[in-house]
């Protein structure tokens, strides 16, 4: 298991990089792994959203005992369970592994960011479709532009952190 986890992490490092190049004038490595692990997990949930949407749930209600749910509710949900893991993986191994948190650490502090911004999504969900009319996969495009910049801003200079050293290696 080590070796395929390694192979993976060493396959988006060489991708990752090998597109830097172009972009090294304009930003820090660490910000363009961030941009391209970001973008990329986006996508993925974008993707997985619109088919959940279109053909699991066939933009029909999820009635569940007493609840209904929403058909864009429902594919918010079952979309975000599986970007959820796959950008945590990112984030831990990829962009933030020098961050000094254990993986406990880093776990509970994405956890929190991401519950935030699942409550988030649900409330420019709520917003965009139910109130303003707008079909839920445009909805959920701009709603992520928002709350990708809420989620950077919070993982670089909050969540994920890296704990500064002192000259004589202690840490503060």
């Amino acid at each position: 298991m080590r070796k395929v986890h390694d192979f993976i992490r060493r396959t988006i490092f060489n991708i990752i990089d090998l597109f830097y190049k172009p972009f090294k004038k304009w930003m820090p490595l660490h910000t363009f792994r961030y941009a391209a692990c970001g973008g990329g997990n986006v996508v993925f949930d974008i993707t997985l959203f619109s088919f959940c949407y279109n053909f699991i749930f066939k933009k029909q209600n999820l009635h569940i005992g007493a609840y209904t749910l929403s058909p864009h509710i429902a594919s918010l949900a079952l979309s975000f369970s599986i970007s959820f893991c796959t950008g945590f993986y990112l984030n831990r191994y990829i962009v933030f592994k020098e961050s000094g948190l254990s993986k406990r650490g880093q776990l509970s502090r994405f956890i929190i960011v991401n519950a935030i911004c699942i409550l988030l999504n649900v409330i420019f969900l709520k917003v965009l479709v139910d109130w303003l009319g707008i079909y839920p996969t445009p909805s959920k495009i701009i709603a992520t532009v928002f709350i990708a910049c809420f989620s950077y801003f919070s993982q670089t200079h909050f969540f994920f952190k890296a704990k500064k050293t002192l000259p004589d290696g202690g840490k503060f």
